[in-house]
């Protein structure tokens, strides 16, 4: 069994999923929000880590799918962004994670079948494929579908034999 950490990154809220893989069954484990008070960056991004690390540490995940920084109108919340992903790909690649990093686009494509699904359509995928009696927050949402993605994208790569070097706009070394 393969234990998969998702993470949706971001500078006010952080989510997290986790998931369990055997073959192509998977199941829910734990999901949430890393909430960040409002404090100075260098202290969220410290939280970001910390509660990354807490959470390999509780949950022992074998790898971590995180989303990819979009590019977003305004350049200075892309950069927070883009910090507060960095922050969790550290907590996890510190803990031994392979870290497999993918576009919001493709997030939604092996969730929903389309890349330009809206939160709510991912929110009730994410609650009927892991048969949820409710459903997760819109953060915790994206980020079981990150690790839903991560698992997908592990199958493809072993159903290829392990000789694809990557897939559009989501990668995994």
């Amino acid at each position: 069994m393969l234990r998969i950490l998702g993470i949706d990154p971001g500078s006010r809220r952080t989510g997290y999923g986790l998931i369990d893989v055997l073959g192509s069954k998977i199941s829910y484990v734990s999901s949430g929000i890393i909430r960040l008070p409002e404090k100075s960056l260098p202290e969220r991004l410290k939280i970001i880590f910390d509660g990354v690390s807490e959470i390999v540490e509780q949950y022992k995940p074998h790898q971590m799918g995180i989303e990819e920084v979009f590019f977003a109108k305004d350049p200075r919340a892309a950069l927070k962004l883009g910090q507060a992903r960095g922050a969790a790909i550290v907590a996890g690649v510190n803990a031994g994670l392979e870290v497999g990093e993918y576009s919001a686009r493709s997030v939604k494509q092996a969730v929903v079948g389309t890349g330009g699904a809206e939160k709510g359509q991912v929110q009730m995928m994410i609650t009927q494929i892991l048969k949820l009696p409710a459903s997760p927050s819109e953060d915790a949402a994206d980020a079981l579908a990150v690790a839903i993605c991560h698992a997908h994208s592990l199958q493809s790569k072993a159903a290829l034999g392990n000789l694809s070097t990557g897939y559009a706009r989501g990668r995994h070394k």
